[in-house]
């Protein structure tokens, strides 16, 4: 039996420099992990116009039901300074009990687990009753238009369903064990542009300036609160990430304004009540004349980010319940239930099974001298194996 040690398969994976887009032999590497325990690979390429061809991964081991999907990416971001790094950043170097690489955390750690505790599931217990199958991507952390959501049409149109999945993302912010990961937020983002006169500063009046009005329109985007929030989600919260005049001169009045912004919202809406409620927010202070007295309504245009993120939540009692059993089994520890943080694969998979994110300690993801704890490798292997074995059980009975 190969693949039972997840710092052996980490250090692999770790040592294949796949920053989106570059599949960088990450999938070959999980190819050779999986096809001896029995699991047929594809090797699936999407294209989109205008964006980067992706490779992805699909493998499954069985036929039969019930199914068991592991979704993640071997993906990863680009490194930065190298010379920043304490130990290379392809290096897979293990110091002070911890291994150093990008994508250690964030997400081949996950990855390298799970094929761990399938292979100790085996060794152990035979092939499950029923199937396993990883959905492995390398465009989560690009444009996301290439990977898993297409990668999940394609293994639907073969005729592929699953009744549960587990996504291997870093959910957890201290220590292994804090956290599942039962939904996420939804994520809106769009653009305002406010048009005014260009002028001299020194004679306001024959000009109009539009700073006054996106600040009228940001204002009111932000107050007063979406809501207080729900009983398995935080407050909706916007953020205006950027406001831009494109001025190069202090003495001029600019012809146009724009500020782009961002909200993560909970189940109280769906993307377009949102988008509706904005819109009456910004109507509402186009005739605000707060800052602009005497002056006619803001005009404005709004565009809209394609693709909003919708938010969900994860109710599939089996599977929270097994993979909570398998934590407080290994750890001791009772993880919290939580919808907090960004988006994930996870919004694209929900549109197919039920589905819940756990991985590994989220502190160094993305950052130089990213690593992880090698004893953690080791508990989160045990954590996957035990709630493989639970998880079928459960779907049998």
């Amino acid at each position: 039996m190969t693949s039972t040690d997840p710092i052996a398969n980490l250090a692999t994976l770790i040592r294949c420099p796949s920053v989106t887009p570059a599949e960088g032999g990450a999938h070959s590497a999980l190819e050779a992990m999986l096809k001896p325990l029995g699991f047929a690979v594809d090797r699936v390429t999407a294209k989109d116009a205008g964006t980067p061809d992706i490779e992805n991964l699909y493998a499954r081991l069985g036929s039969d039901g019930p199914h068991l999907m592991f979704a993640g990416h071997t993906d990863v971001v680009p490194v930065g300074d190298d010379g920043a790094w304490t130990h290379g950043p392809f290096s897979a170097d293990i110091a002070g009990g911890e291994m150093y690489g990008r994508g250690a955390v964030d997400m081949k750690g996950g990855i390298a687990c799970f094929v761990a505790a399938v292979a100790r599931h085996i060794e152990k217990h035979g092939v499950p009753k029923g199937s396993v199958s990883f959905l492995i991507t390398g465009d989560e952390e690009g444009p996301a238009i290439n990977g898993t959501t297409k990668l999940l049409g394609w293994a639907a149109a073969k005729g592929e369903r699953w009744d549960a999945c587990l996504v291997g993302e870093p959910t957890n912010p201290d220590r292994l064990g804090d956290m599942i990961k039962i939904g996420r937020r939804g994520s809106l983002s769009g653009r305002i542009t406010v048009n005014g006169v260009q002028g001299h500063a020194a004679y306001p009046h024959l000009a109009d300036n539009p700073v006054r009005g996106i600040l009228q329109l940001t204002q009111a985007l932000m107050d007063p609160p979406f809501d207080n929030g729900t009983e398995n989600f935080q407050p909706s919260n916007l953020e205006v990430t950027t406001i831009d005049v494109g001025n190069g001169a202090v003495n001029v009045i600019p012809a146009k304004a724009a500020a782009a912004f961002n909200i993560r919202f909970n189940d109280t809406w769906t993307a377009e009540s949102l988008m509706a409620e904005i819109i009456a927010r910004l109507d509402r202070a186009a005739t605000d004349g707060a800052l602009r007295a005497g002056r006619d309504p803001v005009r404005y245009e709004i565009t809209w980010n394609e693709r909003p993120s919708h938010v969900f939540l994860t109710r599939n009692n089996a599977l929270i319940d097994s993979l909570s059993g398998a934590i407080e089994a290994v750890t001791g520890q009772q993880p919290k239930l939580s919808t907090t943080g960004g988006t994930s694969d996870a919004r694209f998979i929900k549109d197919y099974c039920p589905v819940v994110e756990f991985g590994l300690v989220g502190q160094t993801m993305h950052m130089v001298d990213e690593r992880v704890a090698v004893a953690d490798l080791e508990t989160l292997t045990e954590i996957y194996e035990t709630f493989i074995f639970s998880w079928f059980g459960h779907a049998a009975a």
